[in-house]
């Protein structure tokens, strides 16, 4: 399948993040909050805070908002409500979609995501029905001209990278998510701040569907509880 998908849907989660950056905050302090409760306050001992860190400090929250949400969640008992859910189902034209939910009431929240499903073209599913088709993993994207193809594949390689991918537009580079950070930390030592790098959930292929698939993207990405979207759809290289 086209590699560009991956470059096209980053292309459209930023500019999607621009205009909404109020709700990103809210969000990305929420998953803090709850990786604090769970893990601890220190991010050297708790991985999926160090993660939910690095996403807030990649969407330019100044560190005072960070520290707060800390404290919150050591201080505090206001996010043992909290509770994280997968939820699965299809778009339009079969297309798999995988959501990462935090919510304080779940039954609201399943039907709120499952109206959503059904405006747009879709539908919720059953536990299990599109999650065979992902697998976790830390992506880093690399655009072309940075740096040399063979310098950035022997770097990642030895930092533990699973593949490195000529996609055209720049460089892929797939990563366990136990390897993701030495990864990211070795390209980042050539002097390259990458067009992304995030742990995801990478579909096994990319399979393409019409257009009102997007549509269907952007309404859960809206949703207050929606942390995070994962599709296996080909997304074309022109989407705006």
């Amino acid at each position: 399948m086209a590699g560009h998908s991956k470059w096209a849907n980053i292309k459209h989660k930023k500019a999607r993040q621009d205009a909404s950056r109020g709700k990103l905050f809210t969000k990305i302090t929420r998953e803090i909050i709850v990786a604090a409760r769970q893990g601890g306050p220190d991010p050297d001992s708790n991985l999926k805070l160090r993660m939910a860190i690095n996403k807030a400090r990649a969407a330019n929250i100044p560190n005072d908002n960070i520290n707060r949400a800390i404290d919150r969640a050591v201080g505090s008992s206001d996010s043992d409500n909290l509770e994280e859910i997968t939820y699965e189902g299809y778009g339009p034209g079969g297309v798999a979609i995988l959501l990462d939910i935090l919510t304080d009431n779940r039954n609201r929240t399943a039907g709120e995501i499952r109206y959503i499903f059904s405006r747009h073209g879709g539908s919720l599913g059953e536990t299990g029905c599109v999650s065979w088709m992902f697998k976790r993993k830390g992506l880093i994207l690399v655009e072309d001209g940075s740096v040399e193809e063979d310098q950035l594949m022997l770097v990642a390689l030895e930092a533990g990278a699973e593949d490195v991918r000529d996609e055209g537009q720049g460089w892929e580079i797939i990563t366990s998510p136990e390897d993701f950070e030495a990864v990211k930390n070795a390209v980042e030592g050539l002097g390259i701040t990458p067009a992304a790098a995030e742990i995801t959930m990478i579909p096994d292929t990319l399979t393409e569907g019409p257009p009102q698939v997007l549509e269907l993207i952007d309404a859960l990405d809206e949703h207050d509880d929606v942390q995070n979207v994962y599709t296996n759809w080909d997304m074309p290289e022109d989407i705006e």
